[in-house]
């Protein structure tokens, strides 16, 4: 279900107060000559993908491009090896934004218009965030520039957020009061169109359940063995008898990562991995009591033990529709990704490996602003609930392009993805700036975001007091 939102009064406060054209346009050509630069870096980050938590060389790029432009780098941040913050600036305003660099396992691709890995089982970035990062970063640079330039008070800082595939990284980083400060956050993520639409998605809650039984030879001696896998089918069983009685967006998703070693040996040991997700976080925590509650049932059925881990747990998203208006105006004065007849070419190609292709056009049009109810789930959910956040998405992939797929990767490792990300970048560039000349904007942010938020709002994390699950895709 979508409606299209009322912007009259704020399309006239951001016109009102927003840098001037000519400028902007400086902004933007200034960027554009980083072109090469920058898709650079978001091809070095592609063409060596690093799980979540494992990122040490992406996480050490960002860092080091960071720090040659003057900006004051605070390593390890949050108990995280990989996580950092990178600040330049003095005073208030306080603007951040996110920057994600984390790989999803086996979706390594060539940028090929055809299914091909690199290397057979190895990482790749299918959800784009070479790009996500390397495009934040341009963005943080560029609005140092202008604040160098101008003598304007005020503080950017990037935030390099590892593990957002599963590993809640930006949680940890929340709980940790780094975003205690902001006053604004701008972000993005790859897409296969352009859009600014403020929305909500769904909470989640992910952990793992261990269970325990007795090995034994499954012929000679069966009656001696319990077997782990009984533990976690069963539990499966039960969870999937579950799904009837949920709420209509609930949403449980399990994939069995370890369930014995031969078939002819009772198996002792058998782990399962859940995440539940629904568009309210109470009734996340709601039905995860109901999911341990079968893992337990499961555990008495079949004679074996049982314990299990929260590793992942991340708030829906709070909109902030006075934000996301400034960055669609601002993404429109940008527009969308141009094709060459190269890139026309590989699109085309591409797309006939697509069950439903859309128009190419989609690429380089800024789709109308409308508010979404999105059933994916983010770890900036959180960082949304702290500080007033609003994200765009532009075509980094060919349109009709699913994220998570080898499609996503392919495009993410051409021209196609690197034009979308600069996109990107120079959009959250314009709204940062904006907002340093904007103080009667920036309060219309607060004041929407304090108003959603509700006055008695105390954060507590889903994933707890535990430490960040830095082994979890070990």
């Amino acid at each position: 279900m979508k409606k299209r939102i009322l912007l009259t009064s704020l399309v006239v406060l951001v016109s009102s107060f927003a840098l001037a054209q000519k400028d902007k346009k400086k902004i933007i050509d200034a960027m554009e000559s980083k072109y090469d630069h920058y898709a650079g870096i978001a091809n070095e980050l592609w063409e060596n993908p690093e799980l979540g938590y494992l990122e040490e060389n992406s996480s050490a790029l960002l860092q080091e491009e960071l720090s040659k432009e003057g900006f004051t780098i605070e390593k390890g941040v949050a108990g995280i090896p990989t996580a950092f913050t990178a600040t330049y600036g003095s005073g208030t305003p306080v603007i951040g934004i996110l920057g994600e660099f984390d790989a999803l396992p086996g979706m390594s691709q060539a940028a090929e218009p055809v299914f091909k890995a690199r290397v057979d089982g190895a990482p790749g970035q299918a959800c784009g965030h070479h790009l996500f990062g390397t495009g934040s970063m341009a963005a943080a640079i560029a609005a140092k520039d202008w604040l160098k330039q101008s003598g304007k008070s005020g503080t950017i800082r990037f935030y390099g957020t590892p593990a957002e595939e599963g590993g809640s990284g930006k949680v940890y980083m929340v709980r940790a009061g780094l975003f205690n400060d902001i006053d604004a956050i701008v972000s993005w993520h790859p897409w296969d169109a352009n859009n600014s639409n403020p929305g909500t998605n769904l909470a989640t809650i992910s952990g793992k359940f261990r269970f325990q039984g007795n090995s034994s030879h499954a012929a000679a001696a069966p009656q001696l063995g319990r077997s782990a896998l009984d533990g976690v089918e069963g539990m499966n069983d039960l969870v999937n008898m579950l799904r009837e009685h949920t709420t209509e967006s609930t949403r449980i998703h399990y994939v069995i990562t370890k369930g014995g070693d031969a078939p002819n040996i009772v198996p002792a040991e058998a782990e399962v991995y859940y995440v539940v997700r629904h568009a309210n976080r109470e009734e996340v925590k709601a039905v995860w009591d109901r999911v341990v509650k079968a893992a337990e049932g499961a555990a008495i059925g079949t004679e074996t033990t049982m314990t299990f881990e929260i590793i992942g747990g991340t708030y829906e998203r709070l909109p902030n529709e006075a934000l996301a208006t400034l960055m669609h105006t601002n993404l429109s004065i940008v527009g969308g990704v141009n094709y060459t007849q190269q890139d026309i070419d590989f699109a085309k190609e591409l797309q006939e490996t697509l069950g439903a292709a859309k128009p190419l056009s989609n690429a380089s049009a800024i789709a109308p602003m409308v508010f979404t109810y999105g059933k994916a789930s983010a770890d900036t959910g959180d960082v949304s609930w702290n500080a007033p956040t609003a994200a765009i998405r532009t075509a980094t992939w060919v349109p009709g392009t699913p994220p998570h797929s080898w499609q996503a990767v392919a495009a993410g490792g051409t021209s196609i993805g690197f034009k979308g990300m600069m996109v990107a970048a120079k959009t959250m560039a314009l709204t940062a700036i904006d907002i340093y000349k904007s103080p009667k904007l920036l309060n219309e942010v607060k004041a929407e975001f304090n108003k959603r938020r509700g006055a008695d709002f105390n954060y507590e994390a889903l994933l707890g007091d535990r430490k960040p699950a830095l082994d979890y895709r070990k």
